[in-house]
């Protein structure tokens, strides 16, 4: 990281619905540094589009400024979009009767890529986002995974040094949300800057550095993905399946473990145990407690994203 790529300082958007105002931004101030993935949550109508369309230059900011590489996004957009992709995903965007390699030219055309350089590039990218044999048949023909691979595509085109991404993996399967996690984890080890908004944790989790909590238009968090993880008071869930008896140890509580849940049946019991700390002495203690138990399965399973962030939405979601 060599220096600040986003800052944002007191930036607030109001918009008139009839006779009111509505304050989508109230002075939200954050930066970014270079080569950061910034993960930017917050329940539906916190203000997460607002604050991303200001950064890519499309609507201005009530009062504030916005600063892209050093570029204001209200006196100097061109500057900053010269250095800004921006990714918004879905099913619309292309003209669908052309072929995934006209889109993707055009595109370039329009973000100022010289003529010479247009093959090139676009075969370049086509075959870096799996898109190549698929390059010349139309896009009304593709999959809801490679239309998300080519705004990606088309995203990356002006080789920009930040990446606006909102929801990439949304709608997709498995296999094509993680392969396209892979190619944004690579965009991160290129140095590219990401602010990532999405509603699967899982992709916060795989790829972000911090954490953005948006509120009712305000920054209601900012932190490290460790940090994050702590708010939810403990550190993971031990589940213990065995056979025979259930022990008499799983009636209660243990120092340093919660009993969640302690279930037995016919000749089988399990029990889940909430753990507020991994360090050795609580691997030493459950080691003691299992002496003698005959354990057939032990699942370690450290705290997710989901289980912090189902605990604040209640706290802090407005709307």
């Amino acid at each position: 990281m060599t220096g600040a790529a986003v800052e944002v300082d007191r930036v607030c958007r109001t918009f008139r619905r009839r006779r009111e105002i509505f304050t989508a931004l109230r002075d939200v101030s954050f930066a970014m540094n270079e080569g950061e993935v910034v993960g930017l949550l917050g329940v539906n109508g916190a203000g997460k589009t607002t604050l991303t369309k200001i950064l890519s230059t499309i609507l201005l900011p009530t009062s504030g400024t916005a600063r892209i590489f050093g570029a204001d996004a209200v006196r100097q957009p061109r500057a900053a979009r010269e250095v800004t992709g921006v990714v918004l995903g879905g099913e619309r965007g292309f003209y669908g009767r052309l072929t995934g390699e006209e889109n993707l030219r055009f595109f370039a055309m329009l973000r100022g890529i010289h003529r010479r350089e247009l093959r090139g590039l676009t075969q370049r990218l086509l075959a870096e986002f799996g898109l190549a044999e698929a390059a010349r048949r139309p896009t009304e023909t593709y999959s809801r995974g490679m239309l998300q691979r080519l705004h990606l595509a088309i995203g990356l085109v002006g080789r920009p040094r930040l990446l606006l991404l909102d929801e990439p993996t949304v709608g997709l399967d498995p296999v094509e949300a993680e392969r396209l996690r892979s190619v944004i984890a690579g965009l991160r080890d290129s140095g590219v800057t990401v602010l990532l908004t999405s509603h699967q944790l899982l992709d916060i989790e795989r790829l972000a550095d911090r954490v953005l909590l948006i509120d009712d238009g305000a920054v209601a968090g900012d932190m490290s993905l460790s940090q994050f993880r702590r708010l939810a008071g403990y550190a993971g869930v031990v589940t213990v399946r065995g056979t025979g008896v259930r022990p008499s140890v799983f009636d209660g509580n243990i120092d340093g473990m919660t009993v969640l849940q302690s279930h037995a049946d016919a000749d089988q019991w399990s029990a889940r145990l909430r753990v507020q700390n991994w360090d050795a002495d609580l691997f030493r203690r459950l080691g003691r407690l299992l002496d003698g138990v005959p354990v057939a399965d032990l699942e370690v399973a450290p705290v997710r994203l989901e289980d912090v962030y189902s605990q604040l939405v209640p706290a802090t979601g407005s709307r």
